[in-house]
Formats: structure tokens, sequence, C-alpha cells
């Protein structure tokens, strides 16, 4: 049985197609009763519209695109899921990228995008002036989610990051910890920078004369193990570990924990994000809690107003999303 047309809809419910295309593509110039017998008459007939020749009528796709930096790992997966329950609230499509760090990745796939999607929703360390004028359409509505903000035509929400990871060092130095190490995130990397600044600026106005111990990282559960290992190699070891993310922590801990250290006793551990394993792990992790899926879901709702309504929000537009530490096992903190 071939599957129905317009045309079988409009004799079905005793109108034009000219009719049904208005009803069916929410324009004006049909009455409520006879956009209703519409609607039932391509509900018995089980019409799904064409995307071609609707993207033609109304000029939307009723896609929207988001570009990450990655796509592993739970942070990206709350990010995701943030992002499409916020999607499709709004009746929209998410199509899903990763530039995998890699400039050359970013741009290839920004341009596959262009025609596809009614905005774009970007993360990349790539994203500069440069980069966004040559391979963004400039009347593609975008939000810049912890990315760089690139002049002033571009809307951008960001975590609190120097403020969080101002808290996670703050916490620790409370608890008489004054060796503190830092893992590092990738190069470039927005939130890792903003982070590792945090963190020094609190180590130099609380402990004058304490240097900052800092160890390569990339964000991964295995650049994490790796610090751990070089934790272990230190003399004097540190009495405490701030990690960039809660997923080099956990590595950390790993490290550690095969080495017999006892985890807070003898070295406390922190994180940063909060992701759903923080709470699981042994012992349960001090971190400072994004909440991810809502920076995705206020994201999607920023871009969403941009596309319904053009120009209603202004150009430039600056939007936080607060970070609090979360106290756990992990950093030998006493919890009721």
């Amino acid at each position: 049985m071939s599957a129905a047309t317009i045309k079988d809809v409009a004799r079905e419910a005793g109108v034009s197609v000219a009719s049904v295309s208005r009803a069916l593509n929410g324009g004006h110039g049909v009455t409520a009763e006879t956009s209703r017998r519409i609607h039932e008459a391509a509900q018995r007939l089980h019409y799904v519209p064409h995307a071609a020749a609707r993207m033609l009528i109304t000029r939307r796709t009723n896609t929207v695109g988001a570009l990450l930096p990655d796509l592993y790992g739970e942070f990206f997966s709350e990010l995701i899921r943030g992002i499409d329950l916020a999607a499709r609230a709004r009746g929209l499509h998410l199509l899903v990228s990763s530039s995998h760090d890699d400039a050359d990745a970013a741009a290839v796939a920004l341009r596959a995008m262009q025609g596809r999607v009614d905005g774009l929703l970007l993360m990349s360390p790539h994203a500069d002036a440069d980069f966004l004028r040559q391979n963004l359409p400039h009347d593609l509505p975008t939000v810049l989610m912890n990315t760089r903000p690139a002049g002033s035509d571009y809307c951008a929400l960001s975590v609190d990051n120097d403020g969080g990871a101002r808290l996670m060092v703050e916490h620790l130095l409370s608890l008489g910890h004054r060796r503190i190490a830092f893992i590092q995130g990738p190069p470039g990397n927005r939130d890792a920078g903003e982070r590792e600044h945090g963190y020094r600026e609190v180590l130099a106005s609380h402990t004058p004369g304490s240097p900052a111990i800092t160890l390569e990282g990339d964000f991964s559960e295995e650049s994490g193990y790796r610090a751990g290992r070089q934790v272990l190699a230190m003399r004097p070891r540190p009495d405490a570990v701030f990690a960039a993310n809660d997923m080099m922590a956990i590595g950390c801990m790993a490290a550690l924990r095969e080495a017999g250290i006892c985890v807070p006793e003898e070295i406390a551990i922190g994180g940063f994000d909060d992701v759903p394993m923080a709470r699981y792990v042994t012992p349960s992790l001090t971190t400072i809690q994004v909440h991810i899926a809502e920076l995705g879901s206020q994201a999607m709702a920023l871009l969403g107003e941009q596309i319904d309504h053009p120009g209603s929000v202004p150009a430039g537009t600056r939007r936080h999303v607060g970070a609090e530490l979360v106290v756990r096992a992990s950093s030998g903190a006493a919890i009721a």
C-alpha cells in the first residue's frame, strides 16, 4: 500500500491542497473547524508531511545542531541529554557532531551543518572570531557553550569555572591541606584554564610561598591515573589533589588505591562537574557541582528564542550557570 499524499488528505477532508498545507504547517487562512478536520483526516490516513516540501514552505528544518569537542564520557552524555530534552519540548530534532578537539574537523562539521539546521550550539576551544567568521553564516542563530566569546555578536552560556575552583581550593585549605596539586585539562581548553586560574589565585592569596603543583591531564580517567602515579613518586607528596574534572579525579583515586594509599586519610581528592558516577565511587567524591543537563537545556532555550523570535535576544548576551561545592568523603571533611 502506497503512502498517503497531501492530495489524499485534501480529498478525505473535502478541502483544497492549499488548505491542507496551511493547516499542517501552522499557517493562517483556515478556520479552527477546517483545521481540526484536516488534522483528523491526516491522522486517519497516517499522512507524514514531506520534510523537503515543508522546508520550502516554512524555510525551517526543525533541526538544531550541536558541535561538541567530544561525545565520550558522562559530562557530554548529560549535556546532550539536557539539549535533546529541551529541543524535543520545542518540537525540534537534534543533530550532534564532534570535532575531537581538532580545528579542521570542527570547521568541516560546521560547514556540513549549514542549510540543515535552524540554529547551532557550539562548544569548541577553536571558536575565536576568525574561525566563526570563516565557518558560520552570520545570520545563523548560534549559542556558544563554555567557549570564549568571539566578539560581541554571539550569545554565550558558560559555567563559573573560576568561582567553582576557588570554592574547592578554599575547602581543601580549610581542612588543613597545604600542598595541593592540580591536574590540568587539555591545553587551550577554556574550562580547564579558568579552573586552573582559580586554583592558582586562591593558593597565592591564602598560602603565600606555597608553590602551585600542576600535573598534565586531558579530562580522561587515564590521564588522571597517570597523574596519580606521578603523585606517588613525589617527595614530599601533596596533601591533596584537585582535578579539573571528576573523571581525572576518579582515575587518580584508582592509582592511589592501587598503591595502598588511603583516600582521604593520606591524600585528599577533589573534582569538578559532579557527574553521576561521583557519588558512587569509594570514597564518594567531593566535587564542584555543575548542573550539566541544565547547561544544555538553558543553552537550547536561549537558542530557541533566537530561532522563534529573531532579534529578541540582544547580540552578545552572556549568561552563567553557577557552580556549588558538594562535600563528600574524598576530601576528608566531617560529613553529618
